[in-house]
Parts: structure tokens; sequence; C-alpha cells
């Protein structure tokens, strides 16, 4: 049977079965990831292949209103720019996908109100849970949206107080990794370029770093906050580290993220000094084309991927109702990747 050029432009699940010659339940169990096991292989790929040759798209609204599930879920993230949340996005709507779902995204980009703005939007659009990587520790919007009952992920940060089910990297593991590859080539004066404290992933990395160097019986040379994950912050971190004369008292610099050491990176070449003959660095999150940094950047590799796959399956488990999904937290261990950036000290 040929489709009937006369038909639709925008074709149906009626216009699809009517071109099959079968029924349109048939159809509807095909074009739902959990239903269509109970298709035969036979003719699951032969309402696939006229999906294709029509054009046909499943009508979500109509599906949400017949059934009550938007199979939508809304994802905050705080700046889309950062070479961190790709791969995590990826790995989120991989796994969404693979169960029918669809993801709706919001930048908040960390402007003040932006988040608690978006989600409820969000709301308004009847998402069915949310996977957030905006989350500042102590947050009052994150309180009143777990209050309220919202299926709730965070991805690559906690919420301080170990509420909401998470997905994080063990940055604690991460900083002892960097500080004990420093040491091990040579290095004892060593500092740390902090991201943001309110940030869960800035205060942990902190904490880490400081422990690692007290499991060596050392001291930070300095610990410096950085306003924000960013090239500019990084930078200007750095250059009033150098005023204050980090170079005579620190021979290795430990960055909160990849951003972060870039920037020093940039101060540190701006002020003269060779890294790493003077001066060895270390980022975190192996974030792409660090390698075709000059040097390549030394970092402390994190799945993020991994994360974000694993929240999304976290939430589908949530929203189906597997017990203890709502209790869960999963740590993925990192990786340190050496590269050109760290030597042993001058």
């Amino acid at each position: 049977m040929h489709y009937d050029a006369a038909m639709a432009s925008t074709p149906t699940i009626n216009d699809l079965a009517r071109h099959l010659g079968v029924h349109k339940s048939t159809v509807s169990r095909a074009m739902d990831p959990a239903r269509r096991h109970l298709i035969g292989p036979a003719l699951l790929q032969r309402v696939e292949a006229a999906a294709r040759e029509l054009g046909y798209r499943p009508n979500r609204a109509a599906a949400a209103l017949s059934t009550g599930r938007s199979k939508t879920v809304g994802v905050l993230l705080p700046d889309i720019t950062n070479p961190v949340f790709p791969p995590i996005l990826r790995g989120i709507e991989d796994a969404l996908d693979a169960e029918g779902y669809f993801a709706l995204l919001a930048n908040t980009a960390r402007r003040d109100g932006a988040a608690q703005a978006a989600v409820e939007r969000m709301q308004a659009q009847r998402v069915e849970g949310f996977l957030i990587a905006t989350a500042v520790r102590d947050d009052a919007w994150l309180d009143t949206l777990r209050a309220g009952g919202a299926a709730i992920v965070l991805v690559n940060r906690t919420d301080g107080r170990g509420l909401l089910p998470a997905v994080v990297s063990d940055d604690m593991l991460g900083m002892r990794l960097a500080v004990d590859h420093l040491v091990a080539l040579g290095h004892r004066r060593i500092a740390h370029l902090a991201g943001p404290q309110d940030l869960s992933t800035g205060a942990g990395r902190r904490i880490g770093f400081e422990q690692a160097m007290r499991a060596h019986g050392l001291r930070p040379s300095a610990v410096f906050e950085c306003a924000a994950y960013s090239i500019e912050a990084g930078s200007a971190a750095a250059a009033q580290l150098l005023a204050r004369g980090t170079r005579v008292t620190a021979t290795a610099w430990v960055a909160a993220n990849d951003l972060i050491a870039l920037g020093a990176l940039q101060a540190a070449q701006h002020a003269g000094i060779d890294v790493p003959a003077r001066l060895s660095l270390v980022g975190h999150n192996d974030m792409p084309l660090l390698d075709q940094v000059a040097p390549p950047l030394t970092s402390v590799r994190i799945r993020h991927y991994d994360m974000g796959l694993r929240a999304a399956r976290l939430l589908l488990a949530m929203l189906a109702g597997t017990p203890g999904s709502g209790d869960a937290t999963v740590v993925l261990r990192p990786q340190l990747v050496v590269r050109a950036s760290t030597a042993p000290p001058a």
C-alpha cells in the first residue's frame, strides 16, 4: 500500500495504521518504548520503516492528554557554553530517548532567579521530573521544589545535605590523585585555585585538596577562591596569587576546574613564568582539546557522559516507582590524565 499524497501533510497514527493495514493500537504500541516489546520483530521493523517513509512523528501533546504523562523531563544547566555540560547532556538524552522521554532544556547561566523561573515554566509544560546541575548548597528554591513532591536528581553537584539523589564524581579522590601526582614529582609547596564555595564541587574539591595535603604531612601554600568556573576568574585569581609572591612559595597549582586552570596558565605565561619548568599546573574535568593547549594540561578526568546517563536512568527509576531509587547517590571514580603541564620542581 502506498502513501496517498492527499493525506494530511503531518501524518497521524491513523494514517500510519491505514498505510500498513493494521489496527492503530498496534502502531501505538510500536511507537511506545515501554510497550514495543509486545510487537513481533518483523512487524516492528515494518512500522518503523513506514514511519520513516511517511515522516510520522509521535504527537507528545496528544499522548500527554490521553495518558496524563508528558514523557518530558526538565534539565537545568548553569552554563551550556561550559565544555563540561554537552557530554552530560548527551548522556541524559541517550538515556531518556531509550525510554521514549524528551529533555526540555534551560540554560540558567547562574542569573539570579533564572533557575526558579525555568522550573515554573517547565512545570507549566507538565514535565514529570527534573535533572538539575545548577544546584548550589542550601538553595531555597530547590527546597521548595523538593517539598512540593517533584522527582529530582542532581547532576555533577549535591545539595550539601544529602536530601536529594545525585550523580557526582568523587571530588575528594580527584584532588587526592592530583596532589599525589605532584608530591611524587617532588613538589611540597602546592597552592589551590578553588571553585566558588557556594557550589558543592567548589567546596568538595577544596576540602579534598586540603585533606590530600595533610595526608602527605603538608600544608597548602595558598588557597584562593575563584569567583566563577571561568578562564577570566582563573586568570584574576592567579594574578592575585602571583602578586602575593606565590611564584616563590609555590612550585605547583591545583585548579578546581580546567577553565580556571587555563586562566591561571595565561596569567603565569603573562608574568613570564614557564609551565612546567618553573610552575606545574593541574586542572580538573579533562574537557576536550586540553591536549592542544601549550603545554598540554594535566587534568583529573571526570566521566561526564556516564554522569548524565546514570542521572537520567536514576530519575526514570524514580518515575517508575522503583524502591530505593529516590535515596540513591551515585559516585563515579575519576582518573588522572598526565600531560606536559606538570614536571619535577626546578
